[in-house]
């Protein structure tokens, strides 16, 4: 039987095992590391690689290492480090080089030997183990499961918007291909950072740009305030012993439909250039023709063009879909009113149940979702490891 599943190979799922193996001192091969793509970060690369990311808006201590600091020191002496490695302010790293660090932890650990490439169909939880049952029919018996479940199953599509036309589609839906591939008049809808890195990739390769937002450009940073990665504002948080207003404390701090200074400077000198118009406004409709599309918007406005790309991000609803249904209705898993889990200090769910990511948000707030929030979870699961093994040693 193995010791821990991880259901899930994205940025939370491979540095929670980096740190099992390599902090907790977990057996490689107790681990499973389930997830369908060919490659672990297999999503992270293909979303990041389409919106035209250059750097991170996460400063360099936000890693899937150990150290924090590993980055800096994957980067060698300062004097001898290459141009464009780092982005002020906070040494955001480019994505290359994030990437390149990625796959060395990979490596160091030996992460590829423990990705199981399927999808999980159920996980039946009795009182010794969890049964997880894959799409390729295969069955893993384990101590413990984390849901380590982002919510890239679920792009936000508009009701608006068509969904069998190949000019308009989602740029994180799966199999995206919309990419245009000749020089076209394309309508970017959405107003964060997705969507200013889209719009400056299409400036970039020669297109024409008309982004369709909600709101103007609005500037932050990073998506929450950096209080809420300590005491500043996490111990209110934690004090709310009411999900529900948990849950709107994480609405109020997250600084949706955002770009950074630099995405926003960048913004501003393609707009001034003429080579992006935004424009602020409600799609209300959409009619497709032969030679592209014709979109209205609430308030009158009407846009030509060639080619719809969506970025408006993911739906709100708590992911993970069937398999996490399935598993709040058979364990009667306790869920707030928004379908979040109500987990414990140590993001235990069910004694064998762990979770990171989104679902971890009632307990980790508004910083969850990101590379600080693995960390962060990972943290709490480390903690938890240590504590059960102490506990086991006094028993003995």
């Amino acid at each position: 039987m193995l010791d821990w599943v991880i259901i899930g190979g994205g940025i939370h799922g491979v540095h929670i095992a980096a740190r099992l193996i390599g902090e907790v001192g977990i057996d490689r091969e107790h681990i499973r590391i389930v997830d369908p793509g060919d490659r672990l970060l297999e999503r992270w690369r293909t979303f990041t690689a389409t919106t035209g990311m250059r750097h991170l808006r996460s400063p360099s201590v936000h890693n899937l290492d150990m150290n924090p600091w590993s980055l800096m020191q994957f980067a060698g002496k300062r004097r001898e480090r290459k141009k464009g490695l780092f982005a002020p302010p906070f040494n955001r790293p480019s994505l290359d080089f994030f990437n390149d660090h990625c796959d060395t932890v990979i490596g160091t650990f030996e992460l590829s030997r423990v990705h199981v490439r399927a999808k999980v169909e159920q996980c039946s939880l009795s009182c010794d183990r969890v049964s997880v049952v894959l799409s390729t029919g295969e069955q893993l018996s384990t101590a413990n499961v984390v849901l380590a479940i982002g919510s890239a199953e679920r792009p936000n599509w508009p009701q608006w918007a068509p969904t069998g036309d190949p000019r308009v589609q989602h740029v994180f839906s799966e199999g995206f291909d919309g990419w245009p591939r000749t020089r076209e008049r394309v309508v970017v809808v959405g107003g964060g950072i997705s969507a200013g890195q889209v719009a400056l990739r299409l400036v970039d390769e020669g297109h024409d740009v008309q982004v369709v937002s909600r709101h103007g450009i609005r500037e932050h940073q990073f998506d929450s305030d950096p209080g809420w990665l300590g005491p500043r504002h996490m111990k209110g948080f934690l004090r709310e012993s009411d999900v529900d207003k948990r849950r709107s404390m994480i609405r109020d701090a997250r600084h949706k439909g955002s770009v950074p200074p630099d995405v926003r400077r960048a913004l501003n000198h393609a707009i001034q250039k003429d080579q992006v118009q935004w424009i602020e406004g409600q799609v209300e409709d959409l009619h497709s023709h032969e030679s592209g599309f014709t979109m209205k918007l609430a308030a009158g406005d009407v846009l030509e063009g060639q080619r719809v790309l969506l970025a408006t991000g993911f739906a709100s609803q708590r992911p993970g879909g069937r398999l996490v249904d399935q598993l709040v209705d058979s364990a009667a898993l306790p869920c707030a009113s928004c379908g979040y889990p109500i987990v414990d200090k140590t993001l235990q769910w069910h004694p064998r149940v762990y979770v990171s990511g989104p679902l971890a948000e009632l307990e980790l707030g508004p910083s969850s979702r990101n590379i600080a929030g693995a960390r962060r979870a990972a943290d709490r699961l480390v903690a938890a490891v240590r504590s059960q093994r102490r506990n086991a040693g006094r028993v003995r």
